[in-house]
């Protein structure tokens, strides 16, 4: 079976688009909570990545918030207008992401060349000067600045938009 979460294919998008990052290496984690230890001297808005599919499964989204916030899947529907929304399974997050569970990540976007999943980025993080995410294995983190931020997201070309989420 092929390499999955394969970081190089991360480190390699950001060189060619010439987007720096800070490398904070760490035990794997699979969870926020596990996280936020490794996190703690690590200047930047640590992201959560949810990665959601419509009710008939032919549309797929990829939710991101600073993660210290809770948002419950009925409020996250009303806010983002698709219908109803579930959880994708780690079949489809492979699928589309190349990635697997505790691993999801903004950089997941780079393995989907069709551009099929569609970004909801929570206004907030417009606010940041830095955000961290993992480069599609957790047992790194990678922090980006708000300008290389907004960079990949042109690059990666994924339709996205920031939109008020709590």
């Amino acid at each position: 079976m092929e390499e999955l979460n394969n970081k190089q294919i991360v480190y390699d998008f950001l060189e060619k688009q010439g987007i720096q990052y800070e490398k904070y290496e760490h035990p794997p984690i699979a969870t926020i909570e596990e996280a936020v230890k490794y996190w703690k001297d690590i200047n930047a808005t640590h992201c959560k990545n949810l990665f959601f599919r419509n009710h008939k499964g032919n549309r797929h989204y990829m939710v991101i918030l600073d993660h210290k916030q809770k948002l419950g899947i009925h409020d996250l529907e009303k806010k983002l207008k698709q219908g109803k929304l579930s959880f994708a399974s780690e079949k489809r997050t492979t699928k589309y992401l190349k990635t697997l569970g505790g691993s999801l990540s903004l950089f997941g976007l780079i393995n989907d060349t069709e551009n099929h999943t569609y970004l909801f980025l929570d206004e907030n993080l417009k606010k940041a000067e830095k955000l961290s995410f993992h480069p599609n294995d957790n047992t790194e983190t990678l922090v980006i600045t708000q300008e290389d931020f907004l960079k990949y997201l042109e690059a990666v070309g994924n339709s996205y938009e920031f939109l008020k989420l709590y």
